[in-house]
């Protein structure tokens, strides 16, 4: 038997006393009433110390999986405050319903990217994409999205190999592999829910043997065109697999910039984003891709990144150039992927442009040299929704690739709350300690 779900409205547990409240979006049969379910201070006097237990299960659904129904919402003529236009303020702590709800719809179109990739090394089609371009989505198990793929991508890698390496497995040979896609949204109805048409570019993460080598050249290196006009500089690696190409094979930079064109010239008199999104090496991509087009495209429009357990990627003037630019990114870090604190060392979060005293939290002042000269000094950029496993009571275990995993951050981000309820099960010892103040 298929189990129906619909959404519901918010579950709203308030203190009843001027506190926060916060929403929960939440899923029940459809046999089940339609009612949203409230809680308040009158209604946990009206229930009693009793009832307490069947709270609990219609807060916690009973160890679903919870998916909002915000992304059913229409953003209407706030959706630049969505895509980022005032940092997300206000939005992230507690997280915004309709935010949340975008977030996840974006990261479906990251999903999307590794159920279409070819994983098996013995495939004549390893490394491809499994699908036709207009059926990625469908076939990835996305069919409603309101959007069309309309360009592959694929990023090529700089390393110089062997001719031994002809000879070796196709996991190890393959310099140009499928990463991504562009999509536009086509939809009339979901056009006019997101106030505008919304173009997305999304990348995966690492999978062939030169994506993980190209990820260890973690070193900066100067950055083109800025170089010339600034110090801005990015980690080598990234750099190689975004802008490298072979007598066979176009650089991912090639086809962004060709179809970005060709998407500005066919919809540049509408109302028109561009977001970017992708996990690990795809986080990393998304920043230079979003930069890119913004120095590119006079005419680009509201640019947005939307990364999960995305690495570091510049230094601090790439970071200045990137807000320069106006470019909007919302990094999605778990605290607990160590994935989010690599490459290199990370400048003081209090230090300002103007400050060239440059510190390095937490090490000496000759390591802090040697790291400046060795080129490991890198910034954050954007602003961070800040999540953490160990929050989480639907996470069975909490490891390396348990944390970095797409599908983690994607539970996180349904179940966080506030930095003060980190996630939705948590909400638990709040009515339970007001049932004990009750009995007591």
């Amino acid at each position: 038997m298929r189990l129906s779900l619909k959404p519901l409205a918010p579950c709203t547990v308030g203190n009843g006393g001027g506190g926060a409240e916060f929403s929960f979006p939440r899923y029940i049969t459809a046999g089940a009433g339609t009612q949203p379910a409230t809680f308040s201070r009158r209604l946990m006097e009206k229930k009693g110390s009793y009832n307490w237990e069947g709270l609990l299960k219609e807060v916690e659904g009973e160890g679903m999986h919870f998916r909002g129904n915000s992304r059913l919402v229409n953003l209407g003529k706030r959706w630049k405050e969505y895509q980022g236009i005032r940092n997300w303020d206000g939005l992230l702590d507690p997280l915004d319903d309709k935010l949340r709800g975008e977030i996840l719809r974006y990261g479906d179109f990251v999903d999307a990217t590794y159920k279409a990739f070819d994983f098996d090394s013995s495939s004549p089609t390893y490394a491809s994409c499994l699908f036709p371009k207009t059926a990625i989505l469908d076939g990835a198990g996305f069919p409603q999205t309101g959007y069309m793929p309309t360009k592959n991508l694929r990023a090529t890698s700089g390393i110089q190999l062997p001719r031994w390496i002809e000879k070796a497995s196709s996991w190890m040979g393959t310099e140009s592999s499928w990463i991504g896609y562009v999509a536009v949204c086509q939809n009339k109805e979901e056009i006019a829910r997101l106030g505008r048409r919304d173009v997305v570019i999304a990348y995966r993460g690492t999978a062939t043997c030169l994506e993980w080598l190209e990820n260890l050249r973690a070193t900066l290196t100067p950055l083109p065109p800025a170089a010339a006009l600034s110090d801005s500089m990015v980690e080598r690696g990234f750099l190689s697999l975004y802008t490298s190409r072979t007598s066979t094979s176009p650089s991912l930079q090639d086809l962004v910039r060709e179809e970005v064109d060709r998407l500005l010239q066919s919809y540049g008199d509408e109302p028109l984003s561009l977001t970017i999104t992708g996990h690990s090496l795809g986080a990393a991509l998304a920043i230079l891709t979003a930069y890119d087009i913004k120095t590119t495209f006079s005419r680009a429009p509201l640019v947005t990144v939307v990364s999960f357990g995305g690495p570091r990627v510049g230094n601090r003037s790439f970071r200045c150039q990137l807000e320069k630019q106006g470019i909007k990114v919302l990094r999605i870090v778990n605290s607990d992927d160590l994935i989010t604190k690599v490459p290199g060392f990370v400048i003081d979060g209090n230090d300002v442009e103007e400050d060239h005293d440059v510190r390095v939290s937490g090490l000496p002042s000759w390591i802090r040299k040697r790291v400046v000269d060795t080129q490991w000094l890198y910034a954050d950029v954007g602003r961070e929704l800040r999540l953490r496993s160990r929050d989480s009571s639907y996470l069975s275990s909490i490891n390396v690739a348990k944390c970095h995993d797409l599908r983690t951050y994607l539970k996180l981000v349904d179940g966080f709350v506030s930095s003060k309820c980190p996630f939705r099960p948590m909400i638990k010892k709040v009515i339970t300690s007001y049932g004990a103040r009750k009995v007591g």
